[in-house]
């Protein structure tokens, strides 16, 4: 299914322009800023399920060459993927995951669980994730404490970050 267009300005000609968060105190918009557009986490999606190359891409989303272009290009950019000589020997290259690009596997697996749970029409899901070595469903993302009690919003808060302690100087 394809997106809906970009937002238009009040004139009806230009798209919004998106805001930076790049700069931002918070860990979350800071985050939005690198992967915060669909295609983006679709691409990542793609990219834990195996597809390395931008043809594999293409034909999984659907999406227009020159936008696939500028998002697999901010995605190495940022370090979340990384181009490699095809596999085969061929003389396309791939795009690889970097562990950057893989520490986004909770964030993937937590939307989905999102979806799975509170979507209108959860029987249009057509796969479920399961643990590949027993076949079996995964266990639903849960966040505990240090002693490990599950926690809730209603359980957390935020806190002043520690201020860093200066690094020494060497004299040489």
């Amino acid at each position: 299914m394809a997106p809906d267009p970009p937002e238009r300005s009040g004139d009806g000609d230009e798209p919004v322009k998106r805001t930076s968060f790049e700069g931002d105190p918070c860990p979350i918009a800071r985050a939005l800023d690198v992967i915060g557009d669909w295609w983006s986490l679709l691409i990542i999606r793609d990219a834990l399920l195996g597809r390395r190359r931008f043809g594999e891409f293409q034909k999984s989303l659907g999406l227009a060459k020159n936008i696939l272009t500028t998002r697999l290009r901010m995605l190495v950019d940022e370090g979340i993927l990384t181009t490699a000589p095809a596999s085969d020997g061929s003389a396309y290259q791939e795009y690889v995951l970097t562990d950057k690009g893989r520490g986004l596997f909770p964030v993937i697996v937590a939307l989905r669980q999102w979806s799975e749970a509170f979507d209108a029409h959860p029987e249009q899901i057509d796969t479920i994730l399961v643990d590949r070595e027993k076949g079996a469903p995964v266990q639903k993302l849960a966040l505990y404490s240090m002693d490990g009690r599950a926690l809730g919003p209603a359980d957390t808060t935020l806190k002043p970050r520690p201020p860093l302690k200066p690094k020494r100087r060497v004299n040489a």
